[in-house]
């Protein structure tokens, strides 16, 4: 009877941490194949047939469509470069310059994966509307408040992610440095 116990109890534990790790990668993923510039993360697998089954795991469950390799690229960003969580009640300033590539945009989720909303409806930038300075660099400030220039409307929500796609780009698989694919900044300035 002891051993039926024993055995029904460790079939019990393998059972509960198997469907928790699978939970848990199905949800956060994994930093397989993972691709991290800064405060930015790709996994430029995602859109191929070689993607990892953690990841192919994830897109299910998110009903994401991924940037295939042909077109492109898409890293997000949770943290500023400091790994502090993005704050949607503080000033935040992404800045620099993108990798090389036809078009991106920059995207702002809640921490669920939807646009905010705001009453400007301005969910994000293209390359083709930013302001940009003389040497091509950028800014744009991420905040609760109305600021001049180039502003992104988080809506006062207390975490956000970044997403920044960069189309017919270089920027892939064998991209591993700053260098190689130099990634805007994110700072964050100040808080209420």
């Amino acid at each position: 009877m002891r051993l039926i116990f024993i055995t029904l109890l460790a079939l019990i534990i393998a059972t509960a941490v198997g469907l928790g790790a699978t939970w848990m990668t199905a949800t956060h993923g994994t930093d397989v194949g993972t691709l991290t510039i800064g405060a930015w993360t790709a996994r430029p697998k995602t859109g191929t047939a070689d993607v990892d089954p953690y990841s192919r795991a994830t897109i299910a469950r998110s009903g994401e469509l991924p940037v295939g390799t042909g077109d492109g690229i898409a890293f997000s960003a949770t943290t500023d470069d400091r790994k502090r969580p993005l704050d949607g009640r503080c000033d935040v300033i992404v800045s620099g310059i993108t990798p090389a590539a036809r078009f991106w945009t920059l995207t702002l989720y809640d921490d669920k994966g939807h646009l905010v909303p705001n009453s400007l409806q301005r969910y994000g930038f293209t390359s083709q509307e930013i302001i940009r300075g003389a040497d091509g660099a950028f800014e744009i400030r991420v905040a609760s408040r109305s600021r001049a220039g180039n502003w992104l409307p988080t809506g006062g929500i207390e975490r956000y992610a970044l997403m920044l796609r960069l189309y017919d780009t270089p920027v892939g698989v064998a991209t591993r440095t700053q260098r190689d694919a130099p990634m805007p900044s994110i700072a964050t300035v100040g808080c209420p």
